[in-house]
């Protein structure tokens, strides 16, 4: 890193990051809340409403992703990271503004769109910008925002909810701090991240490698020579026009379908839904459930879950640290497998009847072994897979499956649950991290080391050649 401006990297990769931070916090702090508002809106004896509630947001993911890849060719990433920005500052404040039902809701379907646009939008921009060498630590620092955010939700609602006395009544919840106020806050307290992205995203340059795209080759040899000097940006414009050199303008969706991308595309498809269907956010989405059914009460669940939320941002500090060195396939491999293991343990412990301290072992462990793997190297692999004239459209076509992932993996769990038991819903996903392992073996190239345009050329070039010649990937 001696010839790069690493002060200047890091700011402007640690500023887009934080649209994961948002994302994160914005993912979770529904779960806080949900006791609450639930009672002030008069929906605890309403499933639908309670589904729709915590559904609605996913909704609006799967939009965000679906458009921010259309708008970001067509506008920029600075200018969808701003949208982003101002979408999570507008949408905080509503959410907790609203009392009404239906106007709650409106809120929470933008705050998902907000969260489909960074989750796409900056890891791929941080992709764009960032030096070959330090790419896959400096991506992984969305993913390790995105914990950040999930923890910080964590702890601000429970440090904005005050104790409830086991005597109080549903009725006297409603109409307590909780249940006037503490809901409120939860979603409020996003807007002061939210007005600070704003404020920095102005701070930040374009994607070089979009404006060379757009023909703006001047400014993105001024923000590619900010980044590592005229050497560097020498090379890396050289390296980026030979690569647009076969189209002079950025394709569309239907051209991912096409046969020089279709196999890549499905690759990026297939590790983006792994991510969800891997079954690791079924912990923090019914982690009360989980627990309890480990034998803990609901006092134990509510610290039971801080710990998962610590070992997450943990273990994804150890990720940013490994992954340029040991690669994506390996720990794409290592997460796939030891999940497997973990989770056919986690099974046979429940189908045995076995609770207390060794549980939460297990659990812990499934949140580690994801966190240094899965979940940052997904962000990694699907931001740096495309080329660059299809990366947006790819990138967001990507992220959409993965919430698609995310809202049947959600869904699905309560009813696998009550058919199945515990041990039979984590038999299935141990099943489905061992049919995980079996295609990244297989299918999943390493792409540690290689700059964008030499991965544009091996991937494309691979598949045109055979897309049944694994050994090329």
């Amino acid at each position: 890193m001696k010839e790069f401006n690493k002060r200047f990297i890091y700011f402007i990769c640690l500023v887009s990051a934080m649209g994961g931070l948002l994302f994160g916090y914005d993912w979770v702090v529904i779960g806080g809340a949900k006791p609450f508002y639930e009672l002030y809106f008069g929906i605890s004896d309403s499933v639908t409403d309670q589904g729709l509630a915590m559904t609605i947001a996913l909704i609006g993911c799967m939009i965000g992703a679906c458009t921010c890849g259309w708008l970001a060719d067509k506008i920029g990433r600075k200018r969808m990271l701003l949208v982003a920005a101002v979408v999570f500052l507008v949408s905080s404040i509503l959410t907790g503004a609203f009392s009404t039902f239906g106007a709650f809701l409106i809120a929470r379907f933008f705050g998902g769109i907000g969260i489909g646009i960074a989750s796409g939008l900056s890891p791929m921009y941080i992709a764009e910008v960032a030096p070959t060498e330090i790419r896959g630590k400096l991506v992984s620092l969305n993913q390790m925002t995105i914990v950040i955010g999930i923890l910080a939700a964590q702890v601000v609602n429970w440090q904005i909810a005050q104790p409830i006395p086991a005597d109080y009544t549903p009725a006297d919840i409603a109409a307590s701090w909780n249940g006037q106020m503490a809901w409120r806050w939860m979603f409020w307290a996003a807007a002061i991240p939210s007005a600070a992205f704003l404020l920095l995203v102005f701070f930040i340059p374009e994607s070089p490698r979009w404006q060379a795209l757009k023909g703006f080759t001047a400014q993105a040899g001024q923000t590619l020579t900010r980044i590592g000097g005229e050497q560097y940006a020498a090379s890396e414009m050289q390296a980026i026009a030979a690569a647009n050199a076969a189209a002079k303008q950025q394709a569309g969706l239907s051209t991912l379908f096409t046969k020089p991308f279709h196999s890549v595309l499905l690759l990026g498809i297939i590790i983006a839904v792994f991510q969800q269907w891997c079954g690791t956010n079924v912990i923090f989405n019914y982690a009360q459930e989980i627990f309890q059914s480990a034998g803990y009460s609901v006092g134990d669940v509510l610290f039971n879950i801080v710990i998962t939320g610590v070992a997450n941002v943990l273990f994804t500090l150890v990720a940013i640290f490994t992954i340029d060195k040991l690669g994506r396939r390996k720990l794409m491999l290592l997460g796939a497998g030891g999940l497997c293991i973990i989770y056919a343990t986690l099974g046979c412990c429940y189908y045995m009847h076995i609770t207390g301290f060794f549980m939460i072992i297990l659990v812990v462990a499934a949140i580690a072994c994801y966190a240094m793997t899965l979940g940052p190297c997904t962000w990694v692999l699907i931001s740096e897979l495309f080329p660059n004239r299809v990366r947006a459209i790819a990138v967001a076509t990507c992220t959409f499956a993965l919430w698609v992932g995310s809202s049947t993996l959600t869904y699905t769990f309560p009813m696998l649950n009550k058919s199945l038991g515990s041990y039979g819903t984590f038999w299935i996903y141990a099943l489905v991290c061992g049919c995980g392992y079996l295609f990244f073996f297989r299918r999943l190239p390493e792409t540690k080391g290689k700059s964008l345009e030499q991965l544009e050329k091996e991937l494309v070039k691979s598949d045109k050649e055979s897309s049944h010649n694994t050994t090329s990937w």
